[in-house]
């Protein structure tokens, strides 16, 4: 079992920056894929980025990987999503979520899921 818990959203102007943080628990925490989702209010949630348990590998969605970067840190049982440059559009509530897999993708099917951390950008 492993519990996520989200936290670092907030409310910033257009242009701003944030950096979200998902602290695990549980031991096995470098053994999984951790991902960030995000969904805004009337859509579906996307999927934004997602990164394995060596930080070797990583995937972003095209739509902000210019701005946004995943990283963690396995000795804190933390992953990180920094977003730079952001956007109006970039208000969602962003999710973190765990995964056993073995490469990483953004189609993983994901086994746990944190509560969700506000980010709102206005313009």
């Amino acid at each position: 079992q492993v519990q996520l818990v989200e936290s670092g959203g907030g409310s910033v102007q257009a242009g701003g920056s944030l950096r979200l943080s998902c602290a695990a628990s549980g031991r096995t925490f470098s053994s999984y894929v951790m991902g960030w989702f995000r969904q805004a209010p009337g859509r579906e949630r996307e999927f934004v980025a997602a990164i394995g348990w060596s930080s070797a590998n990583s995937v972003i969605v095209n739509s902000v990987k210019d701005r946004f970067t995943i990283f963690r840190d396995n000795a804190k049982n933390t992953v990180y999503l920094q977003m730079n440059s952001l956007k109006p559009e970039d208000t969602s509530v962003y999710y973190c979520a765990a995964t056993r897999a073995t490469v990483v993708t953004g189609s993983l099917t994901y086994d746990y899921w944190g509560q969700g951390t506000q980010v709102t950008v206005s313009s």
